[in-house]
């Protein structure tokens, strides 16, 4: 908010991609969270389905360099503090 208000000439709109950089495979994801959490996720490993993509995740430079902001939270406890939120939510009876 602050870049925002201070900079009235930076376009109305900026777009960037925040995380680490590196990525993540689902398989990986899923484990994480489980070891995390304790909780179990039901899934299936099955094939690969027409047009699915191999490989993707966003590159953080530009984050990085023009917000001075770097991802350095630990996956496993990004996804104990996401659990933590929607367990909070379906208290509240709100999901």
């Amino acid at each position: 908010m602050d870049r925002m208000l201070e900079n009235p000439e930076a376009a109305p709109i900026e777009i960037y991609n925040l995380g680490t950089g590196n990525g993540v495979s689902v398989l990986e994801l899923i484990n994480t969270f489980e070891s995390a959490t304790g909780v179990k996720v039901p899934y299936k490993i099955v094939g690969r389905r027409p047009g699915d993509i191999e490989k993707v995740w966003g590159n953080p430079s530009h984050a990085n360099e023009v917000l001075g902001w770097v991802a350095d939270t630990p996956l496993a406890d990004t996804m104990r503090s996401a659990w933590a939120w929607q367990c909070r939510l379906r208290e509240r009876g709100i999901m």
